[in-house]
């Protein structure tokens, strides 16, 4: 028998989950895909979704920093391959080789750490290049030193050159042409330096459903594996994928039309989404009309009751909107949205 589940919590529909995994390694083949998991699986439990993505045949891991990366290793085992890529000099890179774990390296130092390390094997790396985001990684005019540099150490056994990676901003075709172009030009200086990585990625998830030519061996997505769609579209029916997780909770209180629901800022929901957005109530959209810091009020549709389910975001099937709508209502990305939610909101998987 199924246990009723607490009045308020973020339901996680595994099925939805599992098609989603599938439609992004049919559109991306092939190109493998990477599962990223940074923030718990972005608020969705990375303890339950990490080991269903491998059982459902994800090969890579994009885990962000080392703790995370480590911690989904005890979870998979040694079978996954394993990507950190947030590192320093100062974070325990020795243990991270130890098991496995493959480092995105995008600084000298880092990669003279890395080299460093200590380990028994060769450690495997990916070098990051500045494809113009600034998001770390090393600048082109600095690029053949930097590569020259990697293959002396890969000819001394202390790292493998793995991969060849770099993010680009997905916010317009020119900028990510300027970066794939750029990113071309470290892939020739690369080769030049007689270095031959298996894996080269550029894209997450909006250029890898997009743009074919962004692929490359693999594709690092996250979002959209959450069913979480970009603000401003393309939205989730366009892309074949459906939001994961949806927000519950029940009407506590009726009054002068307006229902009462026991979420507010300090579970994560935005205030300032207060005569934005809409929750659902009865398959219908009900307007939010204040949002304090341990309640919120909603129009209360015609013949609401105490208890009646109200839904904040999810997929829409009672009459929600999704994260993304509530995003794009208040200027931000849906990813926000879903990851604002308190951990200590019970996450109810189905």
């Amino acid at each position: 028998m199924t246990e009723t589940p607490p009045p308020t919590h973020a339901l996680v529909d595994l099925a939805t989950f599992d098609a989603n995994l599938d439609a992004v390694r049919d559109r991306v083949a092939p190109a493998r895909h990477m599962f990223v998991v940074k923030n718990d699986a972005y608020a969705h439990g990375a303890d339950v979704l990490v080991p269903r993505a491998v059982q459902r045949g994800v090969e890579w891991i994009g885990a962000l920093d080392i703790e995370t990366a480590q911690h989904v290793r005890a979870l998979v085992g040694d079978d996954v391959r394993v990507f950190a890529w947030l590192l320093s000099a100062r974070d325990d890179l020795a243990g991270a080789a130890g098991e496995g774990i493959d480092l995105g390296v995008g600084d000298r130092s880092v990669l003279e750490a890395v080299a460093s390390a200590g380990t028994t094997s060769p450690v495997r790396v990916h070098l990051k290049v500045d494809t113009g985001l600034n998001r770390n990684g090393v600048r082109l005019e600095d690029w053949e030193p930097f590569v020259a540099r990697a293959a002396d150490l890969q000819s001394e056994g202390r790292i493998v050159v793995e991969g060849i990676w770099s993010h680009i901003s997905e916010a317009s075709d020119d900028d990510d042409d300027h970066a794939r172009t750029r990113f071309e030009s470290a892939l020739d200086a690369t080769a030049a330096a007689s270095l031959t990585p298996a894996w080269r990625h550029l894209s997450a998830s909006a250029a890898s459903f997009l743009r074919p030519e962004f692929r490359y061996d693999l594709v690092r997505v996250g979002a959209f594996a959450y069913g979480i769609s970009p603000a401003g579209g393309p939205h989730e029916p366009e892309l074949g994928i459906s939001p994961v997780l949806s927000l519950r909770t029940r009407v506590v209180d009726l009054r002068d039309g307006e229902a009462v629901l026991p979420l507010g800022a300090w579970h994560g929901v935005p205030s300032i989404a207060a005569g934005k957005v809409h929750v659902g109530i009865h398959g219908s959209r009900a307007r939010v009309l204040r949002i304090e810091r341990e309640w919120m009020s909603v129009a209360a549709p015609q013949g609401s009751r105490l208890g009646d389910e109200a839904v904040l975001f999810g997929p829409g099937d009672d009459g929600e909107p999704t994260a993304t709508e509530w995003a794009e209502a208040i200027d931000t990305i849906g990813e926000e949205i879903v990851l604002a939610v308190d951990r200590r909101i019970p996450r109810i998987y189905r």
